[in-house]
């Protein structure tokens, strides 16, 4: 396999510009948008931390592992990913034939751009006899030098598929990794990776939040940091945290993830309440600035123009598709 590093690999990313286009402030969008899926055969994805105009309007909202097994059966000719940009590659590597597009190229991802696939791949050449897993929060790049793709849905059990034996590299996340790890009693090797949303909780304001609370359960993705996870009565991925306020017989969270998750856990429970969990900076918030770049306008004028368009390097494709088939495969014969 050639690697094809970080600079190359965006120039085999065909991005046109944005237009410069008014909307007609009395334009119905969601209107304009439902027209457009039906005219062109679209179909929109969005991940749960998108903005709540945007899961409104999705044909499917979820987290990494359930939004990748819809873009592998979907029918659509036209890919809309309201995600980051590693989401919409993982759907091009599913569908080379279908068109691919994201409404803001910008929305890149800091954990995703904290393994540059040079420097992983003179790591991993360093540890001679590991296999690679990699959580599927990660470049093109990174996906061709894996041996197999995670997510937080199914990080436990695909470790636990392999021998005990195995030695294994865990990349990019080490808070998630070294949660599987602790799990799992294993002793993955990490690549020192983070996402900057799940890394800047503050324990110290979680505990006082939770005086405040008394009654409240606090909830976690398992990327935030191991002293997060200490305080957490149950972790699980976004998926798993929405179904566990679902079913939880509990009436107030707070909730340790990105807050554009809260839009679906009051729509599916709105007796409850949900509170952000508080970060360690002045902001009252804990939102991911690349996932809310992508805005209802946005999604309107890439499906209206088909723009921008996310192409990929052939060669590329086909090395980051084995071990995406490889989790789906496995997560299939889990029932995951």
């Amino acid at each position: 396999m050639t690697l094809i590093n970080i600079n190359e690999a965006k120039k085999n990313v065909q991005q046109v510009g944005f237009l410069d286009v008014d909307i007609d402030a009395h334009l119905d969008l969601f209107k304009e948008i439902e027209r457009l899926k039906k005219e062109k055969n679209a179909v929109v994805l969005a991940h749960y931390y998108q903005e709540a105009d945007i899961q409104d309007v999705a044909d499917y909202i979820g987290d990494s592992l359930g939004l990748a097994q819809q873009a592998e059966k979907t029918t659509a000719d036209i890919i809309v990913f309201a995600g980051v940009h590693f989401m919409a590659e993982t759907a091009k590597i599913l569908n080379p034939g279908k068109k691919v597009l994201l409404p803001d190229f910008k929305a890149g991802c800091s954990l995703s751009d904290s393994a540059p696939p040079l420097l992983f791949k003179k790591f991993k050449d360093e540890h001679p006899g590991h296999i690679v897993i990699s959580y599927i929060n990660c470049s093109a790049g990174i996906k061709a030098l894996s041996d197999i793709i995670c997510t937080s849905s199914n990080a436990r059990q695909i470790v636990e598929s392999l021998p005990e034996d195995q030695k294994i590299i865990f990349a990019p996340d080490k808070n998630l990794g070294a949660y599987i790890n602790k799990k799992t009693g294993r002793n993955m090797v990490l690549w020192n990776g983070a996402c900057m949303v799940h890394e800047i909780f503050s324990r110290e304001k979680i505990t006082k939040l939770k005086v405040r609370h008394p009654d409240a359960k606090i909830i976690a993705h398992p990327e935030c940091e191991d002293a997060v996870l200490q305080l957490a009565d149950f972790i699980g991925s976004t998926t798993q945290l929405l179904k566990f306020t679902e079913k939880d017989e509990g009436k107030e969270f707070i909730v340790a993830t990105e807050t554009g998750i809260l839009h679906k856990m009051q729509k599916n429970s709105p007796d409850k309440i949900f509170i952000p969990a508080p970060p360690d900076n002045s902001c009252a918030c804990n939102d991911c600035p690349h996932m809310k770049l992508n805005t209802l306008e946005k999604l309107y004028l890439c499906m209206e123009y088909e723009s921008p368009e996310l192409t990929m390097d052939e060669d590329l494709r086909l090395a980051a598709l084995k071990p995406i088939r490889r989790m789906l495969e496995i997560s299939a014969s889990l029932g995951l």
